[in-house]
């Protein structure tokens, strides 16, 4: 496959929010039919909240939809938090929680990149769904019902969400230690990282193509531009294009702020044109490209960049088992009365 292409439309995160029209009209399919069955029973049900709370959909999308219109970082914030909570102890929202001691999960190294309007928006769903259901609805909930959501207002899939999680009482930023992947991480390394948690080689692609929507700060990836090895300061994997679009974007000495979009063709819509970007050298990360540089993997980016549907099928599944790690029910846990603070 050629690796050059034609000019690429680059676009810097900050100019992205001027392209993107929110589908706040967009109604929501009928109960939706999952791919995935689960390997494990699970006391999650899709109707948890149906007597106690029965208009919680129509509430939470109401607000992420007014979110989104506000600003598309909306988007990936508020799915990657989602994956951030779960893999490091389990989908209890632990890492909402503000700690006055910065001693919290979001104060770890690994999250300090997560953005504040992921926060905001659960936020604002919570107080929205207090105001209606007050002391019913756990902000672990809300947290899968708004990246499901932003999901779908960004023409992803839809799927219906299992709930019945109750909120954490414990939040440690040394929790986070080693259980999330890094940008700089190949497919040997990303593996038992997933494999662990129960996903398989699929899940971790399709996980993956969350990467399809959001941004990345510069010095997240200026050393596959400036500093790959001491013969070839850019790592050869990069579309030759794309790099040098990257170059000027991002100087060697480009500030913290600065960010590019994940995908460089289609920012702000979820679909699969991240996997077809892998085919072209046009991963941003590392643990992007090695999707496609590596043979275990090669075949499923090929799979998802033919098939969109395979892509969502697969992204949906790994979604619902992601939503099931380590989960708090019954009487463990709580119902927090606000996603930043415990209840005592």
């Amino acid at each position: 496959m050629e690796r050059r292409r034609r000019s690429l439309p680059l676009i810097v995160a900050a100019a992205a929010a001027a392209a993107f029209l929110v589908l706040a009209a967009m109604p929501y399919p009928g109960e939706a039919a999952t791919p995935y069955s689960g390997e494990a029973a699970t006391p999650l049900r899709t109707d948890y909240y149906r007597n106690s709370c029965p208009n919680l959909e129509d509430i939470v999308r109401a607000e992420v939809a007014r979110k989104i219109k506000e600003t598309v970082v909306t988007i990936p914030a508020t799915l990657r938090q989602v994956f951030h909570d779960c893999m490091a102890g389990g989908c209890d929202a632990a890492v909402l929680i503000a700690s006055r001691n910065n001693d919290a999960q979001k104060d770890a190294d690994d999250n300090e990149s997560l953005a504040g309007d992921g926060f905001d928006t659960v936020n604002r769903v919570k107080t929205a769904v207090e105001q209606r259901c007050p002391g019913v609805v756990s902000c672990a909930d809300i947290m899968h019902l708004a990246a499901r959501d932003v999901v779908f207002l960004s023409k992803g899939p839809f799927w219906s969400v299992e709930l019945g999680r109750r909120d954490g009482l414990v939040s440690r930023k040394s929790d986070v230690t080693g259980k999330l992947p890094d940008p700089d991480m190949h497919v040997k390394e990303l593996s038992p990282l997933f494999q662990r948690n129960g996903f398989s080689p699929v899940d971790l692609v399709a996980l993956s193509g969350a990467h399809t929507v959001g941004f990345s700060h510069c010095t997240r990836f200026l050393d596959r531009l400036y500093s790959y090895n001491s013969s070839m300061p850019t790592d050869p994997s990069f579309n030759p294009d794309y790099a040098d679009q990257l170059k000027q974007a991002c100087p060697p000495d480009v500030g913290k702020t600065i960010a590019v979009n994940m995908d460089p063709v289609s920012p702000v819509t979820f679909d699969n044109k991240y996997f077809s970007n892998l085919q072209y050298g046009l991963g941003l990360f590392t643990s992007d490209q090695v999707l496609y540089t590596n043979d275990a993997t090669k075949p499923i980016v090929n799979k998802f960049a033919a098939d969109q549907k395979a892509f969502f099928d697969a992204f949906v599944a790994a979604m619902i088992k992601l939503g099931r790690l380590g989960v708090k029910t019954g009487n463990d846990g709580e119902i927090r009365k606000v996603c930043t603070a415990f209840n005592h």
